[in-house]
């Protein structure tokens, strides 16, 4: 359940843990099962840009769970359920870390010094690129959002 629909792209957080700046958001990760089939990725990427839905961050995993941040999630979600796609929702949180080493652990430490898990994440920078994008799936959201001081 989404706690944010649309306030969620605005930053919620800028930290500066020892000269690193690290922005924290929630925003609502879409999930999917897609069929292994060639195309079925393409059918959905293709689905949310005719939509002008834009995807900020995806992961695919081998068993076909598709998770996605998309800058509408409203309107996502409703595109692929239209298209018969079972949709779930899920608060995440979104991390942008400077792209160097070691820029992520302060943002993590926070994660954990708040008792909260890290699930799972995903996320990355081009090379060369100045910042980092993770997306933390964690057990409580705003309980680790909380602990970043939102």
């Amino acid at each position: 359940m989404a706690a944010f629909p649309f306030v969620s792209s605005v930053p919620l957080c800028v930290l500066d843990t020892d000269s690193v700046l690290i922005t924290v958001m929630i925003r609502t990760e879409l999930s999917l099962r897609l069929g292994n089939s060639p195309g079925a990725l393409a059918g959905v990427c293709r689905l949310l840009s005719d939509e002008r839905v834009n995807i900020l961050a995806m992961t695919l995993e081998a068993g076909g769970q598709l998770r996605l941040v998309v800058d509408n999630h409203v309107h996502g979600g409703a595109v692929l359920r239209d298209h018969h796609h079972q949709v779930t929702e899920r608060d995440v949180i979104v991390t942008t870390v400077p792209n160097t080493p070691g820029a992520l652990a302060p943002a993590l430490q926070m994660v954990a010094d708040a008792d909260v898990n890290v699930e799972y994440a995903y996320g990355g920078g081009a090379e060369g690129s100045i910042t980092a994008t993770i997306v933390l799936g964690v057990e409580n959201a705003l309980r680790a959002a909380a602990a970043a001081g939102v």
